[in-house]
């Protein structure tokens, strides 16, 4: 790689690209229409990015499909679930608003892309409207959408990702527990972890 080849501005970037088909234009709206609505309502799976001082960050959300809640055409509601409190997401968002949101459904090409504004709300009422296995989230994340798009299925198609014959055999990797037990500062045993975890997975799920 040497300088020359380097992209270093907006008039390069567009030069060498070519222009914008004007559908992929089209497409974006500043609210849910009617069949983005569909999209958010049948994900089951979120990916959620958001920026603050350290950096950016993107994190999965996932819950039964129609966990992101649609309050009005330019507002979603999505419950913040038990984690391990790195609080990650919610620490970018209470310093700088702007999140962006992909929505993914298992057998489907397409994605929708949410971009917008955030704001965390604990109010008792919302949270609990959210509860799961008798437990309510800390907290309800509400974007307010600035634009929302949909994306063709290239992606996902070149990856092959929701075809059987594409999946990994989980043994070819390093567990949670192996990878937890070489980077801990303290005795860990990671085989134990991996062992219990099913369990403990299903005592604090929610």
């Amino acid at each position: 790689m040497t300088d020359d080849t380097r992209i270093t501005s907006i008039e390069e970037l567009e030069a060498h690209y070519g222009q914008v088909n004007p559908r992929a234009l089209d497409k974006e709206q500043d609210h849910l229409t009617d069949h983005y609505r569909a999209f958010v309502e049948a994900s089951p799976f979120v990916l959620i990015a958001t920026v603050g001082p350290e950096g950016l960050d993107c994190s999965p959300r996932g819950d039964p499909p129609g966990f992101v809640r649609i309050h009005d055409k330019r507002t979603v509601l999505m419950p913040d679930r038990r984690g391990n409190n790195r609080l990650d997401t919610l620490k970018n968002i209470v310093r700088d608003p702007r999140i962006s949101l992909l929505f993914m459904i298992p057998g489907v090409g397409e994605t929708l892309r949410i971009n917008g504004s955030a704001e965390i709300v604990s109010d008792p009422d919302l949270c609990a409207s959210f509860a799961m296995q008798g437990k309510n989230p800390k907290s309800v994340i509400v974007t307010t959408i600035d634009t929302v798009y949909f994306q063709c299925q290239k992606a996902l198609a070149r990856s092959n990702l929701w075809s059987a014959d594409a999946q990994v055999d989980r043994s070819t990797l390093p567990t949670a527990g192996q990878m937890a037990e070489a980077m801990s500062a303290e005795p860990f045993d990671g085989k134990t972890y991996d062992e219990n975890y099913p369990e403990h997975m299903k005592k604090t799920i929610y």
